[in-house]
């Protein structure tokens, strides 16, 4: 059985809307810097050399997210990422983000890996499955 990834991410000026609290797309682009650096240090698989070298790329293609609780400024988020299913290509990945104890942001990610010139889903590599089934929780 796998643990989760994890990740803190300090809640910045630029994530927040005018009432001092995260701006909701900000939370898709907190999980996509999750998922780079997922990539780049639980998997030990540089995310540029992927995208630029093997032109591989993970695109979202299903996102279900629920607003638990504002999170703000200053405050440091704790995202978790762990695998709940592997595909031929894709990904299925449960997200959590808590500040201060509180569940603040949950979301199920769906991305696939693809070919980024003919954009179309590619497998993963057996390599590349067998460092990801290290995440997966149940």
């Amino acid at each position: 059985m796998g643990m989760p990834f994890e990740r803190e991410k300090l809640i910045r000026f630029h994530h927040c809307d005018p009432a001092g609290i995260v701006f909701y797309p900000q939370y898709f682009v907190l999980f996509n810097e999750l998922v780079e650096d997922w990539f780049n240090h639980g998997l030990q698989q540089n995310y540029a050399d992927l995208v630029y070298q093997q032109r591989l790329g993970t695109p979202m293609v299903k996102l279900q997210t629920e607003f638990l609780s504002p999170s703000q400024i200053g405050e440091t988020l704790r995202l978790s990422l762990a695998v709940k299913k592997i595909g031929r290509s894709s990904l299925e990945l449960e997200v959590n983000g808590t500040a201060g104890g509180t569940a603040r942001v949950r979301a199920q990610l769906t991305m696939v890996l693809a070919n980024v010139d003919r954009r179309r889903s590619v497998p993963f590599s057996d390599d590349l499955r067998e460092r990801i089934e290290a995440f997966v929780v149940p």
